[in-house]
């Protein structure tokens, strides 16, 4: 079963967003780091980037899965569009995509 671990909040001026939400919430939200700052909410952490040009605002949940090669091929069975496809990172692997409705979600899967 997928968990949501995390989510994204994507802003064309994250530095703003990162004041507001850490101002308001009390959330300690972290250094930049190629423009993704990490957050601490006291339940569920996630993060406030820069968002890109595909989704330049919004929310986006992560999901912890098994297998990201697996769970990809499913959702596009189920009309899923992938916008990033699996992504190598120091401890686990990320990948994007938009599900048949338009809610962009996040999966992860640990190595």
């Amino acid at each position: 079963m997928g968990k949501v671990v995390g989510f994204e909040l994507n802003s064309q001026d994250a530095e703003k967003a990162s004041k507001f939400y850490s101002t308001v919430f009390g959330w300690e939200v972290g250094e930049s780091q190629w423009g993704y700052r990490e957050v601490t909410t006291g339940g569920i952490s996630g993060g406030i980037a820069q968002g890109p040009n595909d989704y330049p605002h919004g929310t986006r949940i992560q999901i912890e899965v098994n297998s990201i090669d697996e769970v990809i091929a499913k959702a596009k069975d189920y009309g899923a569009l992938i916008v990033r496809e699996k992504m190598e990172f120091d401890d686990f692997f990320l990948a994007y995509l938009v599900d048949p409705t338009g809610l962009g979600l996040g999966l992860i899967q640990k190595k």
